[in-house]
């Protein structure tokens, strides 16, 4: 009995001191730059946004935010990368919504909700439909009626298999009936190259399409918001051409498994504080992107349940493995 209640006296003191020692250790955080690994390449709007937000996040936390860039595998190469990281808060990845594809098209070892510590969302894309300026296909409906008049034969690309701009472009042409040329890409910048010059007939992506509409070079023929964006109001909502369907597809930052909840909490309250100075805004702005705050409860719940939604979607086109 007495031996029992000084392990007791000793586990009441030890609490405070542990406490104290994890306090001490998220004020000392971080000692050293932290790694940020980016889906996309570089030069791209999700490059572009990511670099502003670490540049604010460098100035609050006291050490560089270097972004390094992993292109590639429908964007869940940096989600790989933490796999085999140390959970010390030193190495972050995006999280684009393919991660939570992943576990149900490809085999892997790890497991999206429970190997990532979910660290805080922080926006997410327009997206839309375009094509050359010099293209015969005007509207959605130009588009619509020549690919039921050649099955297979109108080309598209997207920034990579899998991804947001291909799976929605895909959902939405199974309910339009038609039937489409899928053609991946590593980035939006080689997408561009590629539709400007003639080798694809229509790009699905964000809107780092802009400055090449804004030069008259491409048109846009569908917006994926809740309504149309501000920058083109001509082009409408999939809504409005009868498909229901919205799609934002929001990233955020993670860590790996096993991440200590102060580390955590000191990144996530740095990088909430670099997602609303005003320069980070406005990169966002220049992409008709919007700042999408998710504390690191909200963005693992969310994480969870995307996670299902993904199932039903992939299930649905017909692309799960083993379908």
């Amino acid at each position: 009995m007495q031996r029992r209640q000084l392990l007791q006296s000793a586990a009441a003191l030890a609490l405070p001191a542990l406490s104290a020692m994890g306090l001490a250790q998220a004020q000392s955080f971080p000692v050293r730059p932290i790694k940020l690994i980016v889906a996309f390449p570089a030069g791209g709007p999700t490059d572009i946004t990511m670099r502003s937000l670490a540049d604010n996040a460098s100035k609050i936390l006291g050490q560089p935010v270097i972004v390094e860039n992993k292109p590639g595998a429908g964007g869940s190469l940096p989600a790989q990368q933490l796999q085999g990281a140390a959970s010390d808060g030193y190495t972050l990845a995006q999280i684009p919504l393919g991660v939570f594809r992943l576990g149900y098209t490809t085999k892997i070892n790890w497991d999206p909700i429970k190997d990532i510590t979910y660290i805080l969302n922080v926006t997410g894309y327009a997206f839309g439909i375009v094509v050359p300026a010099n293209s015969p296909f005007k509207t959605w409906a130009d588009f619509v009626a020549y690919a039921k008049a050649n099955p297979g034969k109108l080309t598209y690309g997207s920034t990579g298999t899998l991804t947001s701009p291909h799976l929605t472009t895909e959902l939405i042409a199974q309910k339009a009936g038609i039937e489409l040329q899928h053609v991946p890409y590593k980035g939006s910048a080689d997408l561009m190259l590629a539709v400007l010059s003639g080798q694809l007939m229509a790009a699905a992506d964000s809107t780092g399409f802009a400055p090449q509409v804004e030069a008259g070079k491409l048109r846009v023929l569908n917006t994926w918001g809740e309504k149309r964006l501000d920058k083109f109001p001509d082009a409408p909502t999939l809504k409005e051409l009868g498909y229901d369907i919205v799609q934002n597809s929001p990233f955020g930052i993670g860590a790996p498994k096993g991440t200590p909840p102060d580390v955590v909490k000191r990144l996530q309250d740095a990088f909430k504080k670099a997602m609303e100075e005003p320069s980070y805004v406005a990169a966002l702005g220049r992409y008709d992107m919007q700042p999408n705050y998710m504390s690191s409860v909200d963005y693992t719940r969310f994480a969870k349940e995307t996670f299902g939604r993904e199932k039903a979607l992939i299930e649905k086109l017909g692309l799960a493995k083993g379908q």
